[in-house]
């Protein structure tokens, strides 16, 4: 079973940075495509950023540019910097694992990310 650990998220304001935290605990972090996801209130919830076990990344057009997403696979961690964030860029930011040789997708239970402007 596999559990995560979002942590990073706060208040800061509009041109800033912030630095999320995923912690995953289980068997073979190193087989899982780990995603950041992002619900504002009142929306879906959307991808922001994922990254492959081979460390290609993926990003949504809103983020690209801004936002990096990385992964230490010694240390079972996934990070996504944001920086230059946005008003728009305000919600809850999720954690997810998937892969395609282990059922099951998770995720962590988010951290808030608020920008002021």
């Amino acid at each position: 079973q596999v559990q995560l650990s979002e942590s990073g998220g706060g208040l800061v304001q509009a041109g800033g940075s912030l630095r999320l935290s995923c912690a995953f605990y289980g068997n073979l972090f190193s087989i899982y495509i780990m995603g950041w996801y992002r619900q504002a209130p009142g929306r879906e919830r959307e991808m922001v950023a994922r990254i492959t076990p081979t460390g290609g990344p993926n990003y949504a057009d809103s983020v690209t540019g801004r936002f990096t997403v990385s992964r230490d696979d010694a240390n079972n961690m996934a990070y996504l910097q944001m920086n230059n964030l946005k008003v728009e860029d305000t919600g809850i930011y999720y954690c997810s694992a998937n892969s395609v040789r282990s059922p099951g997708e998770f995720w962590g239970q988010g951290t808030q990310v608020t920008v002021s402007s």
